[in-house]
């Protein structure tokens, strides 16, 4: 029997069209087998919320703050690409970077969404200059900001879309943390995956019953990660599990979700859903107490200080001190800190400069302040200088300041030579919803950390258009301003400006 030819009205065009009518006629399909299908009332006000974001206008001081995570977020990108866990995210990119759709920040390169939002999440937590949310156990915009700007250059949305998509992922972290994540014992790729997911999902417009899926792929990748990473004393694996890992969790879910696969319908409720797979005694209602009225961009931390945490506190306490009755750090005799058992265990003696007390105090005491520099000059560790005001300098573990943990308070007694005794207790950190930095203090922050890298002149541009993100009609024009040098043309960094965990 010979070989069947096709009819001649069957061509190759025709061939192609019916399959895109299959493939349309089966998304038809699921989509109306999905809406048939029972969903929640968390569920629905979730989905509604997520996907009606991208057309939301938010509220005048949302879109500010927002705007200050943004570029708090770019900052902590391009002064991390000066650090190792950045330049390894720099060249994972450069090796592995796929298509070119998407900027990795201070570098040449592009690559596809899923890698540059990986690589950009390495490089946005690559120091502990990123921002976190008020209530300790999580770093939102080091997820948020690259998910969102990976798939906002592949779509090519304005500014104000990006401005809404990162507020979103703000919003459904800050709710995931706080509906299970008091059951869990690791939060920060939760915060990330739920985050960066939302966020990725409004970038793509995704509709409310294409939300419920996202959602769904979130929950499925947002438990990973255990503190092993406390044991990390490069930054690199901290990194990839705060920042890294929810951003390309983020991508990929909308990603999947956005060409047509499909999940459960209601990852909120039924068996083995998500909030009774990570605490079992959480109310799936959570997931939209206050949404919408709550914004959880306004309960985020800026990071005043480029340092661990629980040294924020302190290094306030002793500005204050100075700006009310200056000394210099010979006229010290001793300095005795107080803070909270758990902040003490993390930050007591460490051998890495960012988050040693210790040696950050003393760094204080001679230079004022403590610049990005100065946190991570290893080398200043074994300064003479600084040891001689190290060796003055008690770190006290107190327990009536454990119980107002999540907010980390510290107390501070300066004693100098004359016998003077100098007291400041620090309630609420510089950077806090409680105590937030003007708009000032955040833009000197950001063009400190990225003017060394992208130059002053783009530096300002940067900030300008950021801050003018309403104005940006497609998010892609930021991508001359956020490249830099070529860093695999750069030599290795110097052992004085060494990264450590935090």
């Amino acid at each position: 029997m010979g070989r069947e030819t096709l009819p001649r009205t069957l061509t190759r065009r025709s061939l192609l069209q019916h399959a895109v009518w299959i493939t349309a006629a089966a998304a038809f399909s699921r989509l109306a087998t999905a809406a048939g299908q029972e969903v929640s009332p968390a569920m629905e006000k979730l989905s509604a919320y997520m996907a009606e974001a991208r057309n939301r206008a938010l509220p005048e001081n949302v879109v500010r703050e927002t705007k200050h995570h943004i570029l708090d977020t770019f900052a902590a990108m391009v002064s991390g690409s000066e650090l190792p866990p950045g330049r390894l995210a720099i060249e994972f990119a450069r090796s592995y970077g796929g298509q070119k759709i998407a900027t990795v920040v201070a570098s040449q390169i592009l690559c596809g969404p899923i890698e540059a939002a990986f690589a950009n999440g390495e490089l946005a937590h690559s120091d502990e200059t990123d921002d976190d949310f008020t209530t300790g156990g999580a770093h939102p915009g080091c997820a948020v900001v690259p998910a969102a700007l990976a798939l906002g250059e592949q779509f090519g949305i304005s500014g104000t879309h990006f401005l809404r998509a990162v507020a979103l992922g703000y919003d459904i972290a800050l709710q995931a943390m706080k509906t299970v994540g008091p059951g869990m014992k690791e939060t920060h790729n939760l915060v990330g995956t739920m985050g960066g997911s939302a966020a990725a999902g409004c970038v793509a417009g995704l509709s409310g019953q294409q939300m419920r899926w996202l959602l769904d792929y979130a929950a499925q990748q947002a438990g990973a990660g255990i503190g092993a990473w406390r044991r990390d004393t490069e930054h690199v694996e901290k990194a990839f599990l705060f920042g890294a890992m929810g951003a390309r969790n983020g991508v990929n879910a909308a990603l999947v979700v956005h060409q047509g696969w499909s999940g459960v319908n209601d990852i909120l409720s039924g068996p083995n859903n998500f909030v009774e797979s990570y605490n079992p005694k959480a109310d799936p209602a959570g997931m939209i107490d206050q949404l919408g009225v709550v914004y959880g961009v306004m309960l985020t931390t800026l990071k005043k200080w480029t340092t661990g945490g629980p040294i924020q506190a302190p290094l306030d306490a002793l500005e204050n001190l100075q700006k009310r009755q200056p000394f210099q750090a010979d006229q010290v005799e001793k300095v005795v800190v107080r803070t909270a058992t758990s902040a003490a265990y993390t930050v007591n003696n460490r051998d890495m400069p960012d988050i040693c007390l210790q040696h950050l105090v003393a760094v204080m005491l001679l230079d004022k302040t403590v610049s990005f520099r100065a946190a991570h000059d290893k080398a200043r560790m074994q300064d003479p200088a600084v040891l001689r005001q190290r060796a003055k300098v008690q770190l006290v573990p107190d327990e009536e300041l454990e119980k107002l943990i999540p907010v980390r308070v510290a107390v501070v007694e300066v004693t100098l030579t004359d016998g003077t005794k100098l007291n400041e207790r620090v309630e609420h950190v510089r950077g806090t919803p409680d105590n937030p930095m003007t708009p000032a203090e955040v833009v000197a922050k950001a063009r400190e950390l990225m003017t060394p890298v992208l130059g002053a002149a783009t530096c300002s541009k940067l900030i300008e258009r950021v801050l003018g993100l309403d104005n940006v009609k497609d998010i892609r024009e930021l991508r001359p301003l956020l490249r830099g040098p070529d860093h695999a043309k750069q030599s290795a960094i110097p052992n004085s400006v060494s990264n450590q965990q935090g």
